[in-house]
């Protein structure tokens, strides 16, 4: 057995895996901006509520740049007294037992790969929706995550007069003065406004899945994050955009996913443990 934690922008969810089996878990919300101390302190305490005998090792996914050799957090998005947070050795010696640390968009795609949606496929890139555009990149079976977790992060390429984070995430419902939740339950009543919004919206995320193809030519490519629930109102702005791609075979052979277990980053996060 396994614990597995998904460190989010403002919960935690602790689970006990085996598997790909949760047994028992954990969620609440996580004291994002208390001082390092009490963050540690309430990620410890609550990981013990979970921890017993037959338990051999804790994989946490973090919103971070991570040394994941070392185990070691650098200024977590979310966490503001997370400078530089050396948590594999902080939970080891806490525990006892081994600790692996990785960015949490890894551990979505590697959830992916191996308890969800992507099982027949070794070559995939997981992509998730919400404040911000993060990704995971799996390459014949491997996960690929560069020197400092960092491949991969498609949502900080300069796309117009910004980046594809500012067009393919919260911050571009923000430019029409709504939130991704307001604008799906307004097209949920067939608001002509909001169903524009989604299909311009599609427009942006078929651009950055071009990029994306001409990156990695991947297998699959799973859309995941709170975001991704509108898809059907961003469906037919992407498949548009995606229409002009010039190499139509890749394109028909590629195919787009929808996340759907509700705990796949923490199930890759426990697959973290060999």
């Amino acid at each position: 057995m396994t614990i597995g934690v998904d460190l989010g922008a403002t919960n935690i969810r602790v689970g006990i895996v085996e598997g790909g089996v949760i047994y028992r878990k954990i969620s609440e919300p996580f004291p994002y901006d208390k001082t390092f101390e009490e963050t540690i302190n309430f990620l410890i305490s609550t990981i013990r509520r979970l921890m017993n005998t037959n338990i051999k090792g804790i994989g946490i996914g973090v919103p971070s740049v991570v040394d994941s050799r070392k185990g070691i957090v650098y200024k977590a998005g979310n966490v503001p007294s997370w400078k530089e947070v050396h948590l594999k050795d902080i939970l080891e010696a806490e525990f006892k037992i081994q600790v692996r640390v990785n960015n949490d968009c890894n551990c979505f795609a590697f959830g992916e790969r191996y308890y969800g949606e992507c099982t027949p496929y070794r070559n995939i890139v997981g992509v998730t929706l919400g404040a911000g555009v993060g990704s995971g990149i799996i390459i014949n079976d491997v996960l690929y995550e560069g020197l400092n977790t960092g491949a991969g992060e498609i949502g900080l390429v300069p796309y117009l007069d910004s980046n594809y984070e500012h067009y393919c995430a919260s911050k571009f419902f923000q430019r029409y003065k709504t939130t991704a939740h307001i604008a799906y339950l307004r097209a949920e009543n067939g608001d002509k406004e909001a169903l524009a919004i989604w299909e311009e919206f599609g427009h942006h995320i078929g651009n950055m899945i071009q990029v994306i193809m001409y990156m990695y030519d991947p297998e699959a490519l799973i859309l995941g994050g709170g975001i991704s629930k509108g898809y059907k109102y961003f469906e037919g702005g992407m498949a548009k955009n995606l229409a002009d791609f010039p190499y139509p075979l890749a394109l028909d052979q590629m195919k787009i996913l929808l996340s759907s277990k509700e705990d796949i980053s923490l199930l890759g996060a426990a697959s973290l443990i060999p």
